[in-house]
């Protein structure tokens, strides 16, 4: 089980950050690998990408402008297993990410990732209105885990308020 690669580029429009792989992630050395995990029908529903892409297919996703990291490295079965330690470590090592790489946006999958980053509790879905790196939109999506109880529409929808901040491809 080990870490998986970061994908970043000059000029994302998106930088996509999770909590952390799962297990599978792990095993695979992919993006949202876990079958149960709906991240990539939720990227198409949500018009961010033409067709639904494979876990395997990530790094192709540079092309469209679109990268990704997490909060933390290490592959767990659940967030739960990340200790407070690695959240620091991970909130300093991302506001460093975020300033050198200046996405358009900073998409935060799950609020608990962007609690963990801002320090912040209570936060809403969408932009935030006091970004703690100035001039990247800091914007908060649900998590799309199946553990999360939210139909996929409504996951979808929020991830589709995205748009108007990243114009065109």
């Amino acid at each position: 089980m080990h870490p998986i690669p970061d994908h970043l580029a000059d000029g994302l429009r998106i930088l996509f950050i999770g909590y952390n792989p799962s297990l599978r992630s792990g095993e695979t050395g992919h993006h949202y690998a876990n079958p149960n995990n709906r991240f990539w029908t939720v990227l198409r529903d949500a018009g961010l990408t033409p067709r639904k892409y494979k876990p395997e297919e990530d790094s192709e996703l540079l092309r469209l402008g679109y990268g990704f990291t997490n909060i933390v490295a290490r592959p767990t079965r659940t967030a739960a297993e990340i200790t407070k330690d690695e959240y620091k470590a991970g909130r300093t090592r991302l506001i460093a990410l975020i300033d050198r790489y200046r996405p358009k946006v900073a998409c935060f999958v799950g609020k608990g990732v962007y609690e963990a980053y801002s320090g912040k509790s209570g936060v809403e879905w969408g932009a935030q209105p006091e970004p703690v790196v100035k001039g990247v939109v800091e914007y908060v999506v649900p998590s799309t885990s199946g553990l999360v109880r939210m139909r996929i529409e409504e996951i979808a929808g929020h991830f589709r308020g995205m748009l108007p901040y990243i114009g065109e491809a």
